[in-house]
């Protein structure tokens, strides 16, 4: 019972009316200059503002997240809806509701095949590059609505150019309602983060728009009431909206992933990706029963309503039946001047334009920044079909990842006649034949070679088709004449080795800990998970003299003033509902040493690594240290010690 008073205790359900209208006093203007970006005649911006954030709000895993209209999905909207159809148009509106269905319904199947996982596919040096090209396309879209001018061609760059060459052209008054409206918002922003300057900026331009009979763009006649269901879709559209639709289901979400996991590392809460992609689900189905168009998760709006101290998903309900209450007066939003949504639009996505990313990537990875590079430049070469610079620059992204991942890094050590190959990083179908051409190598080369040892300590994941070429090297081995075995099998390795090479010898620590190693026979009554006579204690023992420790103070400040550093939690999953740290990459320490070749810039590059007590950590660096990071530092200390010590920090 006290469960559920909690849940209906009138102090959170005030605190988020108060959060979810404040949400709306920005969504409403906001939504009517979104829906201009896609296309859309400006009152299916408050359609999509109305029913998605109510259903959004009763499956979403974070208490913050606001649904709704959101500038890259717009643009993305526009893109895939452009070239089909008459921006405005009832044929171009009723694609816009298919299209909004497809990216809901692609959105529910990830989340209930738990496929989340499945957003991480666009790099950071995609998202960075396509954010900046959206940016400067949804600018140089925005160019001609302020200036109050029309040119009448084809493209985004050629209209926005042909703007701002043409000042005898220029609206002077739209200017002015554009100056008005920035001046809103920028000391809004100053009284308040949480002041709604934009609306205050909207209801000051229709009422001086109205009282002096302002004749320029404005948003025009709009139609009061609640929207009319499109019973009717051109379902003979759905091959061709098919992979605009899901590239934006996996791109729109990025936003809502960041903002939930964001939020949920500051109030250490957990957060469910895959009850996301539901909520984000539904809301597209909303939007397109409503007659609406694509919807995401706001940064901005999400802030907002954290901010205005919400504390449950209902405030995103409170939002969505605040917009449902605006809808019986929507027509007096007929004077508004359409410089003031241009502006409202330039306002929302300022942060976006900043090369900053791009820039930081050049510094940690040349190559990484070329991909993002090379985004933006197709985001802006393809305009407005943005959706084929995201696929292609994904494409680009796994090319270079399988080519680098195709190269096995291989220690080799040679003693008398002994050769000794220790394998690092992921053993897969795609470097495995790498693996074996450098085996032979080295057997061609080493005539007088009786002993070859595989040391598989290095490796953090081994695919069946990587233990076949394993077995196939040592098997070829055995032909020349050399004697083989296998040493050091991680705990997550010993069961595929033991099926595919049971007759294979596995070296262990010497209980007498003489720096040698015994053999043990695979035997049915002695399986090889249990052969290990060194305690886990010695080992951690053992890492923690070898690797270079902190403390939770230590830590912190390193965490608070080093901008480049790599943070790594490397704790199971279910242990992360006791809350993260901002900014740490999560990866279970099982599979660091497949992971880390992608988290790091360089070898050389600056890692704390955390868990739960400081064990786990200690033998992840020992680990890393042994791969080639030497700056891989272990912060032994309790997870909660660590938490106190960062908040004291800030």
């Amino acid at each position: 019972m006290s469960a559920i008073r909690r849940r209906i205790d009138p102090k959170n359900t005030f605190a988020d009316l108060v959060a979810g209208v404040s949400v709306a006093l920005i969504l409403i203007p906001q939504s009517l200059a979104y829906a201009e970006l896609a296309g859309m005649p400006p009152v299916r911006g408050l359609y999509a503002s109305a029913l998605p954030p109510l259903v959004a709000a009763a499956f979403a895993s974070s208490p913050w997240l606001q649904t709704g209209p959101v500038a890259l999905t717009a643009l993305l909207s526009y893109g895939a809806l452009a070239s089909r159809a008459t921006p405005g148009s009832d044929e171009y509106i009723a694609q816009a509701a298919l299209l909004a269905l497809i990216v809901g319904v692609a959105r529910l199947a990830i989340g209930y095949l738990r496929a989340g996982a499945v957003t991480y596919l666009m790099s950071h040096a995609v998202l960075r590059g396509f954010t900046l090209g959206a940016a400067l396309l949804i600018g140089s879209s925005q160019i001609p609505a302020v200036l109050g001018v029309s040119p009448l061609l084809e493209g985004i760059f050629a209209r926005a150019f042909a703007a701002l060459t043409a000042p005898s052209l220029w609206d002077w008054e739209a200017i002015g309602f554009a100056g008005l409206a920035l001046g809103f918002i920028v000391g809004g922003r100053l009284i308040h983060p949480i002041f709604p300057g934009l609306l205050v900026a909207v209801v000051a331009s229709i009422w001086i728009s109205d009282s002096v009979g302002f004749d320029g763009s404005r948003v025009g006649a709009i139609p009061s009431g609640l929207p009319e269901i499109p019973w009717s879709l051109p379902w003979s559209e759905v091959p061709a909206l098919l992979l605009p639709g899901v590239v934006i289901a996996l791109v729109g979400f990025a936003e809502a992933a960041s903002i939930s996991q964001t939020f949920a590392e500051r109030e250490q809460r957990t957060w469910d990706p895959n009850r996301e992609f539901v909520s984000q689900g539904v809301a597209n189905v909303a939007a397109a029963v409503s007659g609406g168009f694509p919807v995401g998760g706001s940064f901005s709006r999400s802030a907002i309503n954290h901010l205005a101290g919400a504390r449950t998903r209902r405030a995103g309900g409170f939002t969505g039946l605040s917009v449902f209450a605006v809808l019986p007066f929507a027509f007096l939003l007929a004077p508004l001047p359409k410089a003031v949504l241009g502006v409202a639009i330039l306002s929302a996505i300022r942060s976006l334009f900043s090369p900053a990313p791009l820039l930081e990537l050049w510094r940690l990875s040349p190559m990484q920044a070329g991909i993002g590079v090379a985004t933006l430049a197709m985001t802006l070469v393809f305009a407005p079909r943005v959706e084929i610079a995201v696929v292609v620059g994904i494409a680009v992204a796994v090319a270079i990842h399988l080519w680098r991942e195709g190269g096995q890094q291989i220690e080799v050590a040679r003693s008398d006649d002994e050769l000794r190959l220790r394998p690092m990083g992921v053993m897969w179908f795609g470097s495995a034949p790498g693996f074996r051409r450098s085996l032979n190598r080295h057997l061609a080369e080493l005539g007088d070679l009786r002993r070859l040892v595989i040391d598989l300590s290095g490796l953090g994941r081994l695919d069946l088709s990587g233990a076949y070429a394993l077995k196939a090297s040592l098997d070829a081995a055995r032909i020349r004449g050399v004697s083989v075995a296998i040493a050091n099998v991680p705990p997550q390795l010993q069961r595929i080795v033991r099926k595919v090479c049971p007759d294979v010898d596995v070296l262990v620590p010497s209980a007498a800990r003489t720096g040698r190693e015994r053999v043990q026979k695979p035997t049915p009554d002695r399986p090889k998970e249990t052969e290990m006579t060194t305690t886990a204690a010695e080992l951690i023992a053992r890492a923690k003299s070898q690797i270079r420790t902190c403390g939770a103070e230590e830590a912190a400040k390193q965490i608070r003033e080093r901008a480049n550093l790599l943070l790594i939690d490397v704790r199971e999953p279910n242990e992360h509902n006791l809350g993260v740290i901002e900014g740490a990459e999560l990866v279970p320490r099982g599979l660091l040493e497949s992971k880390i070749a992608n988290l790091c810039s360089s070898p050389e590059q600056d890692i704390l690594i955390y868990c739960a007590g400081g064990n786990r950590a200690a033998l992840a660096t020992q680990t890393l240290n042994e791969m080639g990071y030497p700056n891989a530092v272990c912060i032994d200390c309790a997870f909660m010690e660590l938490v106190a010590a960062v908040d004291t920090q800030r």
